[in-house]
């Protein structure tokens, strides 16, 4: 089993509707997601099922209205890439708007790593 371009937008697809168990169902049991941000070299690591769906979940919460645009994705065999356009508003109004990406390792047709980055820019203020 490989991974497609096709799995790669389900998955994006799956982000924009804010959709967990979606996003879990390409995940493998003993995955891990390192976000962008955080205190240590990689990001915020999450291991596991478990963790990496409360790392998931957290964007939701810090930005309620997040969604990626633009995806263009690629697959090479067990490594894979999504390039993207987030965009979100954090609770206290100010707006995000960055390019990032994913590289993704793959195993047995599922994602077993989501390493996650994204552009630094200073959050915009709306009126």
């Amino acid at each position: 089993m490989s991974v497609t371009i096709a799995d790669l937008q389900a998955f994006a697809d799956a982000w924009n509707r804010h959709d967990i168990e979606a996003l879990m169902r390409h995940m493998t049991a003993d995955c891990v997601f390192e976000a962008s941000a955080g205190a240590d070299v990689h990001g915020t690591r999450y291991v596991g099922r478990e963790a990496v769906r409360a790392g998931f979940s957290e964007v939701w919460k810090t930005f309620p209205d997040a969604r990626w645009i633009a995806p263009r994705h690629f697959v090479c065999g067990e490594r894979g890439a999504s390039e993207w356009t987030f965009i979100g508003t954090r609770s206290d109004g100010a707006r995000v708007e960055v390019n990032g990406c994913d590289l993704f390792t793959f195993r047995d047709g599922k994602i077993a790593i989501k390493n996650s980055f994204r552009k630094t820019r200073v959050p915009q203020t709306t009126n």
